[in-house]
């Protein structure tokens, strides 16, 4: 396909130019011979005039022979131009496919479950606990479907009047404390778990945007945190600017992994095995992105990751 559309544009840009360059070439003939003066030159004599005509010959020729050039040049000119013309949309044709297949990828799993357990159920006849777990197995799937259809929808959101129109003041140290809260029920989570609050942590947002962001970011870091390590969730203002830092003693990133981090369904190979579509840190940055903040990732192996959310301070 932009195989295709490349051949065209440059066919279609070396039309133009060609056509381009051979109207300006016979307007500067036409304007020299037309502004020439005829009458003074057969005063001069006849040397004079025929001096004027193999003027004109070697102007002919010099436009002829330029011309010939640029039947050459042009072409190769217009090739590099359709492809910087088309390479934008080819980047965005190939991030759309790269997206589809990796929701189509997503979405095949928990239906393939519900697809299985459904049809386990109905080959002979079980007992209510064996109908009951395939129920529970199912409804599980659904639970990561639609989890993953609603953060499809909400990458799908932009940083529009629509979305802008909805904001208010919005404590961050409050929306810490509701998500450690809720985190409460595992021992596990609220042993690792240690929050450091600041001053002035009020900005303008979407409540529930921003409480999906800094969740978003506190379960990538207990996910990849084993038991000892600590996840620290440290609040501050500064100027015009409040920041939350998510910060985990765990297993930690590479440089090709902090690279690819934040691109939508992309996962390592080393935490395929851990739950999740990928979609963690896009929707993150998604949200931030939406709220005029900007969102940060350092990490070393064994070490630890940090996580850097800044958002403006109302002014």
């Amino acid at each position: 396909m932009f195989r295709r559309a490349t051949i065209r544009l440059t066919v279609t840009y070396t039309a133009v130019q060609l056509g381009l360059f051979a109207a300006f070439a016979v307007g500067i003939y036409l304007f020299v011979t037309g502004t020439f003066d005829f009458d003074a030159a057969e005063s001069d004599g006849a040397g004079a005039l025929n001096a004027a005509e193999q003027g004109f010959a070697n102007l002919r020729t010099g436009l002829v022979v330029l011309y010939g050039a640029l039947l050459g040049l042009v072409p190769i000119s217009s090739y590099v131009m359709a492809r910087a013309a088309l390479a934008p949309l080819r980047k965005s044709y190939d991030l759309q496919q790269r997206f589809i297949d990796g929701a189509s990828h997503e979405m095949r799993t928990p239906l393939s479950v519900i697809q299985g357990e459904l049809e386990l159920a109905l080959i002979t006849p079980r007992s209510p606990a064996e109908y009951e777990h395939a129920m529970q197995t199912a409804l599980g799937a659904v639970d990561g479907l639609t989890s993953l259809t609603n953060d499809l929808l909400l990458l799908s959101r932009g940083a529009g009047t629509e979305l802008t129109n909805t904001y208010e003041l919005v404590d961050l140290d409050e929306l810490v404390a509701q998500d450690i809260e809720t985190r409460r029920s595992d021992p596990a989570d609220a042993a690792r778990l240690v929050a450091e609050y600041g001053t002035n942590s009020n900005v303008r947002g979407s409540r529930v945007l921003l409480a999906r962001a800094i969740a978003n970011v506190v379960d990538n870091a207990l996910k990849f945190t084993p038991t000892p390590g600590t996840v620290t969730i440290s609040t501050y203002a500064q100027t015009g600017t409040c920041t939350i830092a998510v910060r985990d003693t765990g297993m930690g990133m590479t440089d090709h992994e902090i690279r690819h981090a934040f691109d939508r369904f992309w996962r390592s190979d080393q935490v395929r095995s851990h739950p999740g579509h990928g979609l963690g840190l896009s929707l993150v940055r998604q949200i931030i992105r939406a709220h005029d903040g900007h969102v940060t990732l350092r990490s070393r192996v064994n070490v630890g990751t940090t996580v850097t959310i800044t958002l403006p301070l109302p002014r």
